[in-house]
Parts: structure tokens; sequence; C-alpha cells
């Protein structure tokens, strides 16, 4: 994996790409619905507010962070919506600066972290870096809800290799989030990037293997596509169970996307 910085830094870049989407739009636009059944393209953007206040929180001030996710383990939809009610009657220009703050703060906050030290998150503590990549999870998927409500493109460049690395390290989340047990196998990754270099990752005999490109294994793993829709393919008969389970969040899977329900994959 290349070093904090860099993934800071492409955090921002994708920031700024989707800032730019919905900064433009009028306040009717915002209250448009997305893929994500109940949420609004302005409940997206209150959700990565929120998101990211608890990362910097949580690289800042680990006991506030501890008591702004208390009982979250217990009721994870719960806390999420519950916190969406904080944002509630604020405006489109409301939510754009409160998410803009907490994306400059949590930058910020992930960058003074000394080197060699974890930071408290949801489940177990994780390094910054690894948690900067949880956001760039999360901007790549909601801001794929908001993109897919506006029937627009966002531009997705070779900075989906902290992605994909992320997914890589999760590959067990979507056996944990049904209750089942991951496999012991180890599954090989030949993704090719957005450029067309090859990402590889895992032991090159392994006779589990996900490949295909990095875009459509994003999109997947966010389950923002069904993989009938996807260019992803699987050798193996767990890899191929892997792609109907595909998810690289905690909590639960919700309904994800059906076969068909978008034109092309990477709108």
């Amino acid at each position: 994996m290349t070093d904090l910085d860099d993934v800071l830094r492409d955090l921002t870049a994708d920031g700024d790409q989707l800032d730019a989407l919905v900064a433009g739009l009028d306040p009717e636009q915002w209250l448009l619905p997305t893929p994500a059944t109940g949420w609004t393209i302005a409940d997206q953007i209150a959700h990565l507010a929120f998101i990211f206040r608890l990362a910097g929180t949580a690289a800042a001030d680990g006991e506030r962070f501890k008591a702004l996710v208390a009982g979250a383990e217990r009721d994870f939809n719960g806390a999420v919506n519950a916190a969406l009610a904080d944002y509630a009657g604020d405006s489109p220009q409301e939510l754009l600066t409160r998410w803009r703050a907490e994306r400059a703060i949590v930058t910020q906050a992930l960058a003074a972290v000394p080197d060699g030290q974890v930071v408290p998150w949801l489940v177990n503590p994780l390094p910054p870096i690894i948690l900067a990549c949880a956001g760039i999870m999360e901007q790549f998927a909601h801001g794929q809800d908001i993109a897919d409500a506006l029937g627009v493109r966002l531009e997705r460049g070779d900075s989906l290799a902290h992605l994909v690395v992320f997914i890589v390290l999760t590959k067990d989340f979507g056996y944990l989030s049904r209750g089942l047990t991951p496999p012991a196998t180890e599954f090989r990754f030949e993704i090719t990037s957005p450029s067309g270099e090859l990402w590889a990752y895992g032991p090159e005999d392994a006779e589990q293997r996900i490949a295909g490109p990095a875009v459509d294994l994003c999109l997947l793993a966010t389950r923002r596509r069904h993989r009938d829709d996807l260019a992803v393919t699987a050798t193996g008969s767990e890899a191929d169970h892997w792609l109907d389970i595909a998810q690289c969040y905690r909590g639960p899977a919700g309904a994800g996307r059906t076969p068909g329900q978008f034109a092309t994959a990477g709108v």
C-alpha cells in the first residue's frame, strides 16, 4: 500500500469531485431519491458528513469518539438513522458547509496520528491509512448513489487502488454480515486499473480467483451494482459465491441492486 499522504490526497480529490457535482444543484434536486431506498441526495451528503465527523473525532479524541458511537454495535442501522436526524433541518448549503468542514478536519486529524498508533473505530481499532481508505470507500459508494440519481458519470481513476486494497482486506465482511464462516482458502485478485495496470493480490497459485476491472470490483463490493451487470469474473466455487455476497463495509448487507437496474455499469 502507498503511504498515508497519498491516500489522504486521493480522499481529498474524490471529495472535491463529488462536491463539485452537488454544489451546483438546485434545492429541489437535493431532494431527489437515490437508489438507496428512502435516501435522498441530501441524506447521502448528511451521511458522509456524519461518517467524516466520526473519523475525525476518532483520530483526534478517542474518548469522545467512544461516546458518539455508544450502542452502535448493537443496532448499526438504528445508529446511522439516528445520526441523520441531526442533519434533517439543514438546508443544502448548510449540509455542504458541514461536509466540507468535516472533510478538512478528518484529513488533518488522520495526518496528525503518530506513526505506529491506531485509531479507535466501530469494531476494531484501525491504522489511520486504513481508516482513510474506508473514507474513500464511503465517498465512492454514496457518490455513486448521487451520480445514479442525477444520471451522470463520475470520473474514476487509479486512486481506486486504495479501495481495491480495502476490498481485499475486508474480503470476509460479506460472510460475517450474513452469519457465515469465511473460508480458510486464500483468494487471488487480479484487477485491472482504469489506466490499464494490473493490480494483483494473493498467492499466484490460488485456486480461488477474482479478476476484472477495478471500477467494476468497487461497484460490486460496495453493492452499487449487481454482479450480472459487471465484468468481474470468478474461478472456483468459493470465489463464485463471493461475487454474490461481496461487501466491503460492516453492518447489514442491504438489498443491493438488481440485474439490469442501470443501463451502463459505470453510470
